[in-house]
Order: C-alpha cells, then structure tokens, then sequence
C-alpha cells in the first residue's frame, strides 16, 4: 500500500511518502528541493556514480514511520546536503528545513 500525506514542519509543508512492503516499509519526506529516506536509500551510490546530478538527501537507520524518520539523526548525507549546512547526527526535520 502507498500512502502520501503532507507534513508540516514550523510552517513549511513536505510531503511524506510510505511504501508498505513485505516485512519493511519504505519511507522518505521530500520537497522540491531534496528528501530524507529511511535506510533504504544508497548515500555512497547518490555521492560516487551519481555526484553529477547533485541530489540533497540525507539517511536515517532504523526508522519504522514517518515521526521516526523525522526525529532520528542522519546516518548518512550526500555532499550537496552537506553544501546546504546539513549535517550527519543532525535531526531529519532539521534537515528537511535546511532544504530551500
């Protein structure tokens, strides 16, 4: 099942996107501008093979909703997050708020 729904966060809206699998559930939240995923997303992938679309996104582990992914620090982030002053450690909500 797919579910998207918006979320709110200090007055911006983004969008959370929950993909229910067998045995897992893929998540991310995303605006125009880049997204946080759960474990699911490949932050060495997105930095070496493909640096030259300069996807901002960030990683957090062991997430199992979208509050989760919003409150757990990132794992993991691709250099252009990082150009954005976001942070590994730094709160998902955090991130996405970096993201203009």
């Amino acid at each position: 099942m797919l579910e998207m729904n918006p979320v709110t966060i200090n007055g911006e809206t983004f969008l959370a996107i929950t993909l229910k699998l067998p045995k897992t559930n893929f998540m991310a939240v995303t605006n125009e501008v880049g997204y946080i995923m759960c474990g699911a997303l490949d932050v060495g992938l997105l930095n070496a093979k493909l640096k030259e679309r300069k996807i901002v996104a960030g990683r957090a582990v062991g997430v199992r909703t979208i509050e989760q992914l919003l409150e757990a620090p990132l794992e993991s982030i691709t250099y252009e997050a990082e150009a954005l002053g976001i942070t590994v450690g730094m709160k998902g909500k955090d991130a996405l708020l970096k993201m203009k």
